[in-house]
This record gives C-alpha cells, sequence and structure tokens, in this order.
C-alpha cells in the first residue's frame, strides 16, 4: 500500500485477498509476514490469543502443506479495518474440514495486519 491509499476500501480488500491468498498457499512463513511484529491473533473468537508473529506463524503451521481452498463472499472495509466473510475448504490427511467464518482485521500504515479475529464455533466446521 502507498501513503496516498493506506486506508481506502481498495487497499484494504487487497490486503484481505493477499492474507487469504497466503493462507491457501499452505505457507505459515508467508502468511505471517503479513502481520506486524506485535500483532494479535484470536483464531476463534474466545480461544488464547495469540500475540508476535512468531507466535502467530507457529498458529498457521496446522496448515503447511495442506491443499487450502477459499471464497470470499463479503467485505466491509472502513477506516483502518476490515470486516469479512468467506468460506475455507482444508484438505489434509483425505479428510476436508469446511468453515465459514467472519474475521475482522486492523492493519498498520505499512499495511501489516496488527489484529485478526476470526468469529465461528467447533459445531460450525463440517467435514466432508
Amino acid at each position: 500500500m502507498t501513503a496516498a491509499d493506506t486506508f481506502s476500501p481498495e487497499a484494504l480488500r487487497s490486503a484481505v485477498v493477499r492474507y487469504l491468498d497466503a493462507v491457501a498457499s499452505g505457507d505459515p512463513a508467508a502468511i505471517g509476514a503479513l502481520y506486524a511484529p506485535d500483532a494479535t491473533l484470536e483464531d476463534p473468537v474466545g480461544s488464547e490469543p495469540r500475540q508476535g508473529r512468531e507466535a502467530i506463524t507457529e498458529f498457521y503451521g496446522a496448515i503447511a502443506n495442506a491443499k487450502v481452498t477459499y471464497e470470499l463472499f463479503t467485505l466491509r472495509a472502513a477506516g483502518n479495518s476490515a470486516a469479512f466473510h468467506f468460506r475455507i475448504a482444508t484438505e489434509a490427511g483425505g479428510r476436508t474440514f469446511v468453515v465459514e467464518p467472519i474475521e475482522t482485521m486492523t492493519f498498520d500504515a505499512d499495511g501489516l495486519i496488527t489484529s485478526m479475529r476470526a468469529y465461528w464455533a467447533p459445531g460450525d466446521m463440517q467435514q466432508g
């Protein structure tokens, strides 16, 4: 993001899509690199928050080398924040898990994620 478009709706949409693409890559380091060094992650909301890029990268290790696909349904962006609803399917070990969370993110002036909260519960996950 450039200084001129740091928090435009288009720039925030682009940041969210970069995040979803990184998740779909199954590369925890690539996902972690999108977070600010002192960022927080709460996935799902109500679980113990993780703080810092290292802890967040470790969290995404659960999808390392998995086949992940997503479909973005809706996104709302305002200020330095975005809220979005999407479907994510993760295939690992011959099983597929599908969930449709709503996530909220805040971003810093460099376009890095400073906080992410994922709204879903274990009962929302479907297995295929």
